[in-house]
């Protein structure tokens, strides 16, 4: 094979910090602009994005058109399957909104305790972690805080219950979006992350509930609905844990992407069911009605990021027919008002076994195959990685013809960077969803009128969340062909067996930062890989003997999504949905500090179950091979 056009160079400067600095220079800049101008997620991406190109060109030495087609690589995975999933999700979505029938699931969830402990649990956690499967974008702590202050929560506690909540099921919010995102950014199958997913959010799923209610009232006041607190966060747990790793431990078609929506659907059921027929609390607990306060001032410095945070909380509130929602609850009605998510249900897990069916090739459907393949121009197999980054060659390799560089560190194989685009179009989570959104159109009588309202809203909710997607996988494959993120992981491999820890809260100022899980994962993945396979080189014989490198690899590059979904409840896009829902426009601050501890102490136990999972046994073993 002749010798690739572009070699990467960890440390094109000759200087290793001085390369290091310039090579984080894209990561700065993206969130300077977040944070410190208050640039819309959208704008810093592509600003990021061009300062990457720019470095790529002109201190890594990548061909400007290499380098463009890096970005275009990216930013395309980002626009399909996952611009397509959230699009698909956001529909079904207002589908229900539309036809009047979300308020009656609301009305249905709302109606099952009196008692303020339970109704955190069932609607701040259940509920929303529903809500974060079937929409995302913030509809969880928005929709669950508006619902908690219309049952009598203070809106300052609902504000902050939900934002706990919205932690655990982040991972597979929007039908699996960060995991996706996770593994186009590290190469990871999607399949593998979500079962070390599955080992390790259920254990914080168990605790959340328990967390959130303490929040709320004293010790003996939370543990006198313990029953209540087992039962939810346990059912939730085991469901969650079931449709994470059900490809895995029960050999069947991957489910994963329903892991939200699946498991808090069953945990409802569950609790609900507890809670009718088995258990209620000894004394219904409400909160002591608030004395009137002084309205918050309504004039607030323009801010970007807190108007698109306070129109998206208005857009999903909003029932467009009120009429229709205010009827009787009967089973029928609450049984049609569940339907398109029964279907669309369904519809994922037949697409699940046509997924399998593709892992041997596109499926011939006569008209068209159900995916595509294409070599990135000037990209494909062109670009040769570090020598620290190649593999060891076996001793044969000369006889065998294999392709050898030699250097301070023994012989390696000359290994190249795939780069082809895939048009998943059959199997993309995106399109059993869409076709879910038709059929529910139909099943609920829209009417043309109708339809081109929700199509219409739908677009406008995603103008700025799907550009986003693209321009941060974009940014982040132009640093990964470039080899920017190898420079970075292995200056971060010197933090040594401290590193899965730091890899959880690396994850989690991603996530604080850009906002989002999918946009941490974006950023970091092919990072997170890098630093792995660093660490592990150093320690396979001693600390990670107990892992292989490719064990290692998934659990760090994991770590970055669920170590992220704890920055989930401190980032400014959340909180300002949470003062919208609530209707607190201007005690962000207030909020801020209220849940800051809490993430940092529930991103250093997701830090410390990695940790344990990367060096000690029996926990290594939740690792899959």
């Amino acid at each position: 094979m002749p010798f690739a056009v572009y070699v990467q160079d960890l440390n094109p400067l000759g200087f290793r910090v001085l390369s290091t600095v310039v090579a984080a220079l894209p990561v700065v800049v993206l969130f300077y602009l977040l944070v410190g101008r208050r640039w819309l997620a959208s704008k810093a991406g592509a600003a990021g994005a061009v300062v990457a190109i720019l470095l790529a060109w002109l201190v890594y030495k990548m061909p400007l058109e290499m380098a463009g087609w890096s970005f275009v690589h990216g930013a395309v995975f980002g626009l399909l399957p996952i611009g397509w999933t959230v699009f698909a999700a956001m529909l079904l979505y207002n589908v229900t909104v539309e036809a009047g029938q979300f308020a009656v699931i609301r009305r249905s969830i709302g109606a099952l305790s009196g008692d303020a402990r339970v109704q955190a649990v069932l609607i701040g956690f259940c509920f929303g972690a529903f809500m974060e499967g079937a929409a995302g974008a913030g509809s969880p702590v928005a929709i669950c805080g508006a619902m908690l202050v219309g049952l009598g929560v203070p809106p300052f506690k609902a504000a902050v219950i939900c934002l706990i909540a919205n932690t655990s099921p982040v991972c597979y919010g929007g039908l699996g979006v960060p995991i996706l995102t996770l593994e186009s950014a590290s190469g990871i199958p999607g399949d593998k992350i979500s079962v070390v997913c599955g080992h390790q959010l259920p254990i914080l799923s168990c605790l959340i509930p328990l967390y959130m209610v303490k929040t709320m009232c004293t010790w003996r006041e939370t543990l006198a609905v313990w029953p209540a607190l087992a039962v939810g966060g346990g059912s939730f747990a085991v469901f969650q844990f079931f449709f994470a790793t059900a490809h895995y431990h029960f050999g069947l078609p991957p489910v994963w992407p329903l892991t939200d929506i699946g498991g808090a659907i069953f945990s409802m059921i569950t609790l609900a069911l507890f809670l009718k027929f088995v258990w209620k609390p000894r004394d219904e607990w409400k909160f002591a009605p608030e004395k009137p306060t002084a309205p918050p001032p309504a004039a607030v410095p323009h801010d970007p990021v807190s108007e698109e945070a306070r129109e998206e909380a208005a857009l999903m509130l909003e029932n467009p027919a009120p009429a229709e929602a205010e009827k009787p609850l009967t089973p029928g009605r609450v049984i049609l008002a569940w339907s398109p998510w029964v279907i669309m249900a369904v519809l994922l897990a037949l697409s699940g076994l046509l997924k399998d069916a593709e892992k041997k090739g596109p499926i011939d459907l006569g008209l068209a195959n159900s995916f595509y393949a294409e070599k990135v121009p000037t990209l494909h197999n062109e670009v040769e990685r570090a020598y620290d980054l190649q593999k060891l060659a076996p001793p044969d390799a000369a006889a065998k013809g294999l392709d050898v560089r030699e250097g301070e560190r023994g012989t390696r194989l000359r290994e190249r960077e795939a780069a082809e685009f895939r048009f998943i179009w059959l199997t993309a989570p995106g399109t059993p969803v869409f076709l879910a959104a038709l059929v529910s159109m139909a099943l609920l009588r829209l009417s043309p009128a109708r339809v081109g309202r929700v199509f219409g809203k739908t677009f406008y909710q995603m103008r700025i969340p799907i550009p986003t997607i693209a321009l941060m996988l974009g940014l982040s494959y132009v640093t990964k062909y470039a080899g920017m993120d190898a420079t970075l992981g292995v200056a971060f491999a010197e933090t040594g067996v401290l590193y899965p820890f730091f890899a959880a809260m690396l994850g989690w100022l991603g996530v604080f930062l850009t906002g989002t899980d999918a946009g941490s994962n974006a950023l970091f993945g092919s990072l997170q890989k890098i630093t792995a396979t660093e660490v592990w080189n150093a320690h396979h014989d001693g600390a990670m003997s107990n892992l292989t490198l490719d064990q290692a690899q998934v659990l760090i590059c994991t770590a970055n999504s669920t170590g992220g979904v704890m920055g989930k409840m401190i980032d400014a896009q959340s909180i300002c949905v949470a003062t919208a829902g609530t209707n607190q426009i201007g005690k962000e601050a207030d909020i801020f500090k209220a849940v800051i501890w809490h993430s940092v102490f529930l991103a250093a136990v997701v830090g410390a179950l990695t940790a344990l999972q990367a060096f000690v046994w029996p926990f290594t073993r939740m690792v899959p091979h």
